[in-house]
Order: structure tokens, then C-alpha cells, then sequence
């Protein structure tokens, strides 16, 4: 038998001494087998649990639902973890309900189709994610660490089942079981030496690391497989020595090189005298749990920017509408005073002044649901064919009314084609937002040029202007959210304008460029490649 070919370890060994509960169950559902630690774990005595059904240890409320489960299980039997996706609880003989992992195995004997459950406690790993799910409904905190998964608390293996004189029919089926257990076992399972050889190697560490049992048993170490320093190695010795906790999160690494990581418990294994024989190594890969842990703290990352956005358009929109809101309400309020024909100059300009005002919080407001869907991801670009230079001036003559006294703005196309293939929505806010930038910020009787120039490689769109300009210094910090020059605090604005056309811009796989100077002007230049264009 398997368990002979190690010296004082025996698969029924593993079984009596594990410090995780093994349950094995025939195809209809009744319980045939449970280690030590399953019992102690639940409550229960061998002689409560055999031949009771295995809803007995769930919970009353899931026992229909896992009764259709082991059907469905029974007709597509394989190895792998149950319930993915679905949280899994256990009743222990008191009523506690307690969370759970389990893997599954199956296997065959002339006594009939038996399944194999390897059942972890996950209470520790359950309160953690409770932890980042109150962190993420409050928003107040930045996550400091990420959730510690526990895959199950191995305790010490008790001392070593000593060779039984008579081996009888029921000694010789629980070997059968045991033997399958370690073949069917989703967990990667060794027994390492004292001397830090390799002694056992099961079946599931073949699959999942690419070595086989010839090329480990007697002739490497786990320092093959693993990426613990000398230090940490010795400090799992001395722990299971100890009888201390001895979980850890690892990094396992495949014959191939890539790795994975891992929860392992790592345990002492001792003789009926207590003294030290060898190790165990029990390891389960956590790759999806770390996935889905990443995509949750990615997600509160996410949420906790929108969250920042939300305050920073109270604190925007409190100032930035103050003005324009005033002018309404006084512009509204004279207004009603002009009755007279002759007045109709003075309420025109009013009119317009609301007009002006009306068109500003029209613009914050734009800006605000554009960045906003920006974070969300909720941009999609539609390709659609038009002509590049009517397209401009038609974007210049709707923003003639804003022009301060004496500006202007000076259009010229470069190349013999027009046409282009990109987004119209994208690029008008982009041409909206340069030329009014361009405006806002030069003084009366400016001139805006604004140049268009289109070949076969790249469509190149440039606005200059001979505005206030902006330092070197706030240069680097142009197309962040909310980023305003030290020089442009006074004049009407979010901060939000560059910071669009950047991401517009990305989105249709194009580029930007700056270039300014304090007093002197500000020329920004878009290029788009023409690849999409064909």
C-alpha cells in the first residue's frame, strides 16, 4: 500500500490527525466516514453522524436546495471546490451556523460511489470580508490592508496511529478510503523529513505544480516549489514544533515558472511518543478569492473617487454658481422695472446678461456629467464620417455671441482632403472647450487662430491664442481634475475643461500637446492618427 512506502506515516495517519474535517459520503447522501477533527469540530460522536444523512450537518433552510445539489453532483461527479460563487454554511449538534469551504472528490470501490469533502472553517476569513464590506458602505476610511483569507485553522496532528496487529476487513476498508482521500484530494498535500526532504507528494500536487512524485519523493525539498526565505522556513518548523498557528499565504511556483498563491497550513507530524517525525503541508489555491479581492478594492477605490468628485461639485457648484445665479436675480428683477419702449435697450441688455449667465451654468453642469461618466466608464465612441473644416466653422460661429470686444477668430485648413472618421460629439466639446479657453482667457481685441491640417497619416487640429498664459510650473498639472493656474484663480471656471479634452482625446487614440508661456500665449495641439480613417 501507498502508506507503507514512508517510514511511521500512513495515509490513515493523515486522516485520524489532520487538523482539517474529511467527511466521505456514499452516492445517496449518507454519511459514512468522518475524521476526528470533523467531530470534534461539529459537536458530534461517529456513532450520531454514520448512516445520517449529510443535511444533518447544514443548516435546515439549505437542505432542499443541496439535496437537488448532490443529485446534480452525483450525475457529473469530478474533483473541485463546491458552491463557487455561493456562500456555504454548517450547523454544528448546538444550532451554530458557521461559514464553510469545501472540496470535493469523488471515487469508485466494489462497495459502491463514495464522495470525499475536505470541510474548512472560514469564519476568521468571513468576518475580514464583513470588515471590507462595512468599509466600503461608509467610504470613510482608505483600506489599509487587504482582507487576510483563512482557509481553515490546522491544529495539532496528534500522535501517530500505532500498527494494528490484526488487520481485519474494516482496517483494510477505511485504508481504501483513506487512499482515495489522498488521490482525490483537491489540496496540494506533502510530508516533508525532519531533515527537509520530501517524503509524500499527493496526486493534486503533481496536477497543479507540473513535477511529479518521482522527481520529489527522497530527492528535493519544498524550497523547490516555494518562495520562503531560509528564515521564514524555520520559522514554521519551530511553530509547528510548538504546536503554534501556522497559516500562511504563499507563492507557489510551477515547474514552468509561473506561480500562484496559496493558503498552507504547515504542521508537525509525530510518533505515539511525541516526538517529531516529519511535517505536513497542506495548500490551497487561493487565485480566484485574490481575484475577487483585487476587483473589490479596485471597486472601492472606484467608488471612494466618485465620492470625492460628488464633494468636490458641492464645494465647485456652492462657488462657481454664485455669480452667474446673481446676475439672474437682479438682471430678472430689472427687467420687470423697464416698461417703458425706450427701455428696450437696457432690457435687452439684461436679457443678455441672463442669456451669458444661463449658458455659464450650462457649461459647469456639462462639465461635471462629462467627467462624471468619464470615471463611470460610461463613454462610448461612435465613428461617424464629416467634413473637418465646415464641421470647425460651424463650432466658430456658434461661439461668435461670447467673444469679448474687438477678438476674433482666424480658421484656415491645410491639405487637400476634408473628410475624417471620428467621434462629432467628442471632437465638438473638444473644439468647444479649446476656443473658449482660448477666448476666456485673452484679452479684447485678440485674435483666436485656429488650424486644421489633414494627410494621409494624421489629422492635426491646433488652437493658439495671446492670452495670460501659464507658468512652467502649473504646466505639469494642466489636465488634472479640478487643477487651475496660479494665474486663472480669479477667472470663471472648474478646472474640469483640459481634463475632458485629454480624455476625449485618449478615447479616439489620439494625443495632445501644450505649450505656453506666462504672458505670451497658449498653443494646444491635437493629433489623431488616421488608421480608423481608411
Amino acid at each position: 500500500m501507498l502508506m507503507d512506502a514512508v517510514t511511521g506515516i500512513g495515509f490513515d495517519a493523515l486522516f485520524v490527525n489532520s487538523s482539517m474535517g474529511i467527511l466521505v459520503v456514499d452516492h445517496r447522501g449518507y454519511i459514512v466516514l468522518a475524521n476526528p477533527f470533523l467531530l470534534k469540530q461539529f459537536g458530534y460522536g461517529m456513532d450520531e453522524l454514520q448512516g445520517q444523512r449529510i443535511e444533518k450537518l447544514i443548516p435546515t433552510r439549505f437542505h432542499h436546495q443541496h439535496i437537488q445539489e448532490v443529485e446534480k453532483y452525483n450525475r457529473h461527479p469530478k474533483s473541485r471546490p463546491m458552491g463557487l460563487g455561493m456562500d456555504l454554511y454548517a450547523a454544528k449538534k448546538d444550532g451554530t451556523e458557521f461559514p464553510v469551504e469545501v472540496s470535493l472528490g469523488s471515487y469508485e470501490t466494489k462497495q459502491g460511489k463514495y464522495v470525499i469533502a475536505f470541510l474548512s472553517d472560514i469564519s476568521r476569513r468571513k468576518g475580514a470580508e464583513t470588515a471590507l464590506q462595512e468599509l466600503n458602505s461608509k467610504l470613510e476610511h482608505i483600506i489599509e490592508e487587504r482582507t487576510m483569507a483563512l482557509t481553515g485553522t490546522v491544529k495539532q496532528l496528534a500522535a501517530l496511529i500505532g500498527e494494528t496487529e490484526a488487520k481485519d476487513a474494516e482496517l483494510n476498508r477505511v485504508n481504501t478510503f483513506l487512499n482515495n482521500i489522498w488521490s482525490h484530494a483537491e489540496a496540494i498535500i506533502y510530508v516533508m523529513s525532519e531533515t527537509g526532504i520530501i517524503n509524500m507528494f499527493n496526486p493534486s500536487a503533481e496536477r497543479q505544480l507540473g513535477y511529479s512524485a518521482k522527481e520529489m519523493i527522497g530527492i528535493q525539498t519544498p524550497d523547490i516549489f516555494t518562495n520562503i526565505e531560509t528564515i521564514r522556513i524555520n520559522e514554521l518548523i519551530e511553530n509547528a514544533k510548538l504546536n503554534l498557528p501556522n497559516d500562511r499565504e504563499l507563492t507557489f511556483i510551477r515547474k514552468d515558472r509561473t506561480s500562484f498563491p496559496v493558503s498552507q497550513t504547515f504542521t508537525a507530524m509525530r510518533n505515539p511518543q511525541g516526538k517529531v517525525e516529519g511535517y505536513l503541508g497542506i495548500a490551497i489555491d487561493i487565485s480566484k478569492r485574490k481575484k475577487a479581492e483585487s476587483d473589490l478594492w479596485m471597486a472601492l477605490q472606484k467608488e471612494k473617487e466618485l465620492s470625492e468628485l460628488k464633494s468636490r461639485f458641492v464645494s465647485m457648484a456652492s462657488h462657481e454658481f454664485r455669480t452667474p445665479l446673481s446676475t439672474i436675480l437682479s438682471s430678472a428683477y430689472l427687467i420687470s422695472k423697464y416698461a417703458d419702449k425706450e427701455d428696450h435697450p437696457k432690457r435687452d441688455k439684461h436679457i443678455q446678461r441672463i442669456v451669458s449667465s444661463v449658458n455659464i451654468l450650462t457649461d459647469i453642469l456639462n462639465d461635471f456629467l462629462s467627467v462624471g461618466r468619464i470615471e463611470e466608464g460610461k463613454i462610448q465612441v461612435r465613428y461617424n464620417r464629416f467634413d473637418i473644416s465646415t464641421f470647425l466653422k460651424q463650432v466658430i460661429s456658434e461661439l461668435n455671441c461670447i467673444l469679448k470686444k474687438g477678438q476674433s477668430v482666424a480658421y484656415q485648413h491645410t491639405g487637400e482632403i476634408t473628410s475624417v472618421l471620428l467621434d462629432t460629439s467628442l471632437m465638438r466639446h473638444i473644439a468647444i472647450n479649446l476656443l473658449s479657453n482660448a477666448i476666456k482667457f485673452s484679452p479684447e481685441n485678440g485674435i483666436i487662430a485656429i488650424n486644421s491640417k489633414l494627410n494621409e497619416d494624421h489629422l492635426k487640429v491646433s488652437v493658439t491664442d495671446n492670452g495670460i498664459g501659464i507658468s512652467k510650473e502649473d504646466q505639469a498639472h494642466i489636465f488634472e481634475r479640478f487643477f487651475r493656474g496660479e494665474n486663472a484663480i480669479n477667472i470663471q471656471g472648474t478646472g474640469l475643461g483640459l481634463h475632458i479634452v485629454n480624455k476625449y482625446t485618449e478615447l479616439m487614440h489620439g494625443s495632445i500637446q501644450f505649450k505656453s508661456d506666462l504672458n505670451a500665449g497658449t498653443t494646444v495641439e491635437i493629433n489623431f492618427p488616421l488608421l480608423q480613417n481608411q
